[in-house]
């Protein structure tokens, strides 16, 4: 148990770490990132970063209920 939510935890701290610089991905984002400027990129890229968070929670909340019921069976 406590390997596991060790495990778990320094899991979450580098994906947590790694979003702090997050970058935008596809070519037209960083191609109109680079136009806009510093600041209003930096502003695009945390939109898309918080846009991002809602399915990884979903997912990351069925994987816990899953995980859950698989140690009770």
């Amino acid at each position: 148990m406590k390997r596991s939510l060790l495990t778990g935890s320094v899991l979450l701290f580098l994906f947590l770490l790694a979003g702090l610089e997050g970058m935008a991905q596809c070519s037209i984002c960083t191609k109109t990132a680079q136009q806009l400027g510093e600041g209003p990129a930096k502003g695009m890229n945390s939109g898309i970063l918080y846009l991002a968070f809602a399915p990884m929670a979903i997912v990351g909340f069925i994987s816990y209920r899953w995980a859950k019921n698989q140690r009770k069976s």
